[in-house]
């Protein structure tokens, strides 16, 4: 049997190993995979033991947590319990006091109540006994009203006046009494003011006049020519009155000679005219060749030499103030002025005067040197050519002003230094001030004598106008009034109204250089003889 079966296993050798082979590679996964099953089941276990430790160590951090948060949970509502308690406790503390207080302001409203009760009636006694004086009083009222009509009835009677008249006679004292009080005030605040104002003012003045120093004596243009003699008037009429009428025609100058000895009288409106025939007749004279293609010769030689002489003299008063940038013009009529005068004062120098004492005035004050110098300089600037063109002296300043480009404030103080136009700013009110000085300080201008004697009539007669003036005279050479007053007509108090309605007057109606002083007197005498 075996022999057969190993015969049989040669025939099937291949098939064997093939199983052989096959068998061994069976077992060989068997194997490996028992291998990988024990490894893994051993992982698996170690797997489950570190599961399982996991498990426990999570159930004994769980709970550990679980008692560490009921725990802090415990502390927790312990502490929110000790804030309740403690707000609690505050709460009813506060309760407490508000029931104290609304307890305090119940008995203070219950003894506010006593008290009022017991006002009450007291004021109801007060009122019982009120009503009782009222009617007490309107007893006494009507025993009152009765008597002071009875009284009035009986002084009526003995003053022989009604109740209307010695009302109104009353209310005139009382007036009259009103206005003497009201002059007292008024003079004693216009004593501290001028006091002040007087000291400051002289101040200024003082100093302005102290740095202007000037001649105090009366510049006039020359209107005379002195000849060596008689002989010479013959000659300067010449053969038939040639030589005189060259003359007059040449210079547009009268020539007047009469018997005056030794003299020459240049009559014209015209100053610069007049100067042009002075120094044209003077060189004649010295010349001795007198006929009319000399005269004309010099009288057109003297005329470019007082064209330069005026340039001359309003450059040297530009340099002299210290105004500058003048247009050309300006500068020639500026030097125009130098033969002109007003009333006996030389107007080239009084602009010059009133620059320089505005501006030192403007300097001590805070104002603008500058244009108070230069509207000083130009304020008179229309006397120039008064006599050649129509309106005031002022008006024709304002027009060269604006015609030249000169500034607002410039011409603003021109068209102001006489009050045509009120002054607006301190520059032209200094302007003023300055034409002022120099027009009225001692002996800078004269006037004619019928002039003079108007003045002085129309001086008094303003004053003698006024009701309860006795007696008015000018005196000071019309720089004071003085005014003597009927003292049974004017009391004291009016003497000040009385002067201040004869000095505003006097403004209105005058032109006059400074100032003029209205002085008010009056004086009572009582006298009486003893026998």
């Amino acid at each position: 049997m075996g022999e057969i079966l190993i015969c049989a296993e040669m025939d099937n050798l291949p098939v064997l190993i093939v199983a052989i082979v096959l068998f061994a590679l069976t077992a060989a996964a068997i194997t490996a995979g028992l291998i990988i099953f024990f490894k893994l089941k051993k992982s698996i276990e170690t797997s489950k033991e570190f599961a399982s430790r996991m498990v426990e160590e999570a159930v004994s951090e769980s709970k550990k947590l679980h008692k560490e948060a009921v725990e802090k949970a415990k502390e927790e509502i312990r502490r929110e319990r000790n804030t309740f308690d403690q707000d609690m406790r505050e709460r009813k503390a506060e309760v407490q006091r508000i029931e104290q207080r609304l307890q305090s302001k119940e008995d203070n409203i219950d003894k506010k109540e006593n008290a009022l009760d017991a006002k009450l009636d007291a004021l109801e006694q007060t009122k019982l006994s009120l009503a009782a004086q009222q009617e007490s009083l309107n007893e006494m009222r009507e025993e009152v009203g009765a008597a002071h009509d009875k009284m009035v009835a009986e002084l009526e009677k003995i003053s022989q006046l009604s109740k209307e008249e010695a009302k109104e006679q009353l209310l005139i004292e009382i007036e009259d009494d009103a206005k003497k009080d009201a002059v007292k005030i008024v003079r004693e605040i216009e004593a501290n003011a001028k006091e002040e104002g007087n000291k400051k003012a002289q101040e200024i003045v003082s100093l302005a006049i102290q740095k202007c120093a000037v001649d105090h004596c009366s510049e006039v243009c020359v209107s005379s020519v002195q000849l060596p003699n008689d002989d010479m008037k013959g000659r300067i009429i010449g053969r038939e009155g040639r030589n005189i009428r060259v003359l007059e025609q040449a210079t547009g100058v009268d020539f007047i000679i009469d018997d005056t000895p030794d003299t020459v009288v240049l009559s014209s409106f015209d100053p610069v005219r007049r100067e042009v025939a002075r120094l044209a007749l003077e060189k004649l004279i010295s010349d001795g060749r007198i006929h009319p293609g000399r005269i004309e010769e010099l009288v057109e030689k003297c005329s470019k030499e007082v064209d330069n002489q005026i340039k001359e003299a309003g450059e040297n008063a530009m340099f002299e103030t210290g105004v500058f940038n003048l247009a050309p013009d300006i500068v020639k009529l500026l030097g125009r002025l130098k033969y002109r005068t007003s009333y006996g004062q030389n107007v080239l120098r009084h602009s010059i005067e009133v620059s320089h004492l505005a501006g030192y005035m403007a300097a001590e004050l805070g104002a603008d040197v500058t244009i108070c110098k230069r509207a000083g300089l130009l304020h008179d600037i229309g006397k120039s050519i008064d006599r050649e063109t129509e309106g005031t002296h002022i008006s024709i300043g304002v027009d060269i002003a604006k015609k030249h480009h000169e500034k607002d404030a410039i011409i603003h103080c021109i068209a102001a230094h006489h009050n045509d136009i009120e002054p607006k700013t301190i520059e032209a009110i200094l302007i003023q001030c300055a034409d002022a000085i120099s027009g009225s300080r001692p002996g800078a201008r004269r006037e004619s004598l019928e002039n003079y004697v108007k003045r002085l009539e129309q001086l008094e007669s303003i004053a003698n106008g006024h009701t309860g003036v006795e007696k008015a005279y000018a005196v000071q050479t019309g720089r004071e009034v003085r005014i003597i007053v009927k003292p049974e007509v004017v009391d004291d108090a009016a003497t000040l109204f009385l002067a201040r309605d004869i000095a505003k007057q006097i403004e209105s109606e005058m032109q006059y250089p400074g100032q003029i002083k209205v002085n008010v007197i009056r004086e009572l005498r009582s006298v009486e003889y003893a026998k």
